[in-house]
């Protein structure tokens, strides 16, 4: 087991949990494996396949998630194929030969394919294991159903014999318990990994509007000129505005959503992974399975609908382990609208809880990571120190006394007789003519400009914390109106004290000094390094440019992404230690004797010049 990890891999060591599941699919049992995205859910069914008999059967729902492994897989020298619609027939016709000569260690095939074939080609082959990846698809239950993967009962009651493999980035324990019932798994052993990231950074920007929603965007992108990045957007019309705005400012950005043509979507997607586009504007469509290892930050321009379909975004930064940093902007807004799009949706109840929890984890003022941790089950000390990477653990809150400001918006309310949304309440707070208070009459209240020396968006902030503690809820059924609670009446009425946090704002001074304590916080990829070696910065950079260079270059030679050749974080490795010989070359953590053998002489060859 250990050889192959490092003679395909290069990999001295395991992962927490690797080997051990790789020892039960080995003894023939099925296996659920949980490990956050970039936990090295993929070797697990990998090297047993490698160590098996046969050929593995991994379902997989996507083409590009195909792609990309089966790229990555051949990259390290492992016989590898995906039988789908982008290739020609002629193509498939190649792989279902080599599937019954036993040539191939592993064949990817999407569920829908995977029971057509199983009447024909699937039963002839001999078959080591079946891999079940992003297993959540399966169950009504998971952020992300899929009707198709519902056969996949099938393979149990055809191949009784055959172990199963389910893996999955996020899922929660109904999830599970889903998963392992459709099915139809045979006393399955289940593994949960650490969901813990700790080289990701977390942030929440709250109630920023568009102009300053570009700002912070563009600073985050100059931190990182070399690198690329995912901003995810809730509407296709969001993803090309934003795509546009970066353009104008010199970046190379393509927007990617569902009602582009399939072409366009495949272009982008392709220029991405082989570094021709610096950032992507996407949907959440975008993304699922792709092993790129150089992402560097991930941005949600607005709210997402859950914390798994949030987790497994963010977790498409930094797959290689190097610091990355992931920042989400949130207003009251895109709750609204997320909000009703669960309501109106077939799984009204389950999809509004996900959706609270999301905003929880928005709003709170505890540290990011623990809520993301305790929302998968990773109990964590509510006590104990915070992460220490995350907004909330740099920067603690401070509050005040708010009950006057909180009786000021809770009596503006029912004054309107509860039939007015947070827009209109922000109004007539501040006293705005705006055409729903006039319409309303809201002019003539006594609330009307009770709050005018307080900033709209202070509002938009105290209103949002209001909800959040539970004073008021959104009638989403009713024009999105605010109805009071039993705790906002007793602030209301019964005086009953409420703490606010101060609403923290970035001026410009501020900005540049939290920029410059981002910079601290995130280590930079060469601060390790070139204390290791001694190397002047100017040099060790000046290397790393060189190997990204070179590996550009042997990636678009062979029509590979350059992360599949080599990662940054191998790259980086290069920079510590500058093997002189293949031999040493070869020994460097993350290089394989395939890849040993192929790039060698290449890499040692620029190294010896910085020597």
């Amino acid at each position: 087991m250990q050889n192959i990890l490092k003679r395909y891999f290069g990999f001295d060591s395991f992962r927490p949990l690797q080997k051990e599941v790789i020892e039960k699919v080995l003894e023939g049992h099925d296996v659920v494996v949980l490990m956050p995205t970039g936990g090295g859910k993929s070797l697990c069914y990998q090297i047993s396949a490698l160590m098996k008999d046969g050929t593995a059967v991994v379902v997989s729902p996507l083409i590009s998630l195909m792609k990309d492994q089966v790229e990555g897989l051949r990259a390290n020298g492992v016989p590898a194929a995906a039988l789908n619609s982008l290739n020609s027939e002629a193509e498939n016709v190649m792989v279902r030969s080599s599937c019954l000569r036993g040539e191939l260690k592993l064949l990817y095939i999407s569920p829908e394919r995977l029971v057509l074939e199983i009447p024909y080609l699937i039963r002839d082959m001999k078959i080591s294991l079946f891999a079940v990846d992003e297993a959540h698809c399966i169950s009504q239950w998971g952020h992300d159903f899929r009707p198709e993967y519902a056969q996949l009962g099938l393979l149990r009651q055809t191949f009784p014999e055959i172990p199963i493999v389910a893996l999955t980035a996020t899922a929660d324990r109904l999830t599970r318990e889903d998963i392992q019932t459709q099915l139809v798994l045979s006393d399955p052993v289940v593994f949960i990994s650490s969901f813990d990231r700790p080289n990701l950074s977390l942030e929440v920007k709250r109630g920023f509007r568009k102009k300053e929603k570009d700002r912070a965007i563009l600073d985050i992108i100059n931190r990182y000129p070399n690198d690329c990045g995912i901003i995810y957007c809730l509407s296709k019309k969001t993803t090309e505005s934003v795509a546009d705005m970066l353009s104008v400012h010199g970046i190379v950005a393509v927007a990617y959503h569902a009602g582009l043509p399939a072409e366009e979507r495949e272009k982008a997607q392709d220029d991405f992974i082989h570094d021709r586009v610096q950032v992507v504007c996407a949907t959440v469509a975008f993304g699922m399975g792709i092993d790129k290892s150089n992402v560097r930050f991930v941005i949600h321009y607005n709210l997402p609908k859950s914390i798994e379909g949030f987790y497994q975004e963010i977790g498409r930064a930094g797959r290689d382990g190097l610091p990355s940093e992931t920042v989400l902007f949130y207003s009251l807004a895109d709750l609204v609208q997320l909000s009703k799009f669960a309501m109106e949706s077939g799984q009204r109840e389950i999809n509004m809880e996900k959706l609270r929890r999301m905003q929880e984890y928005a709003e709170s003022d505890v540290c990011r990571r623990r809520i993301l941790l305790n929302y998968f089950g990773e109990y964590t000390d509510a006590h104990g120190a915070g992460c220490g990477n995350c907004d909330v653990c740099r920067n603690p809150p401070s509050c005040f006394d708010g009950t006057v400001l909180i009786q000021k918006a809770l009596s503006a309310i029912v004054r309107a007789d509860e039939q007015v949304s947070v827009r209109t309440v922000t109004d007539i707070l501040r006293g705005n003519f705006s055409p729903e208070v006039t319409k309303g009459h809201y002019d003539t209240l006594k609330t009307f400009g009770v709050g005018r020396d307080v900033p709209s968006r202070d509002w938009q902030d105290y209103l949002m914390q209001m909800l959040q503690n539970g004073l008021f809820e959104i009638a989403y059924d009713e024009g999105n109106h605010l109805k009071l609670t039993d705790s906002g009446r007793k602030v209301l009425y019964k005086g009953a004290r409420m703490e606010l946090a101060v609403v923290r704002r970035e001026e410009k001074t501020q900005r540049k000094e939290r920029k410059l304590s981002r910079l601290k916080a995130v280590t930079p990829l060469f601060e390790k390094s070139e204390m290791t070696i001694g190397a002047s910065a100017a040099g060790h950079k000046e290397l790393f440019e060189a190997l990204r260079a070179l590996r550009k270059k042997l990636a678009d030679a062979q029509g590979f992404p350059p992360y599949i050749v080599m990662s940054d974080k191998v790259l980086q490795n290069l920079c510590e230690v500058r093997p002189q010989t293949v031999e040493a070359f070869g020994l460097v953590s993350g290089i394989g004797d395939f890849k040993k053998e192929k790039y060698g002489n290449d890499f040692v060859e620029v190294i010896r010049r910085f020597s």
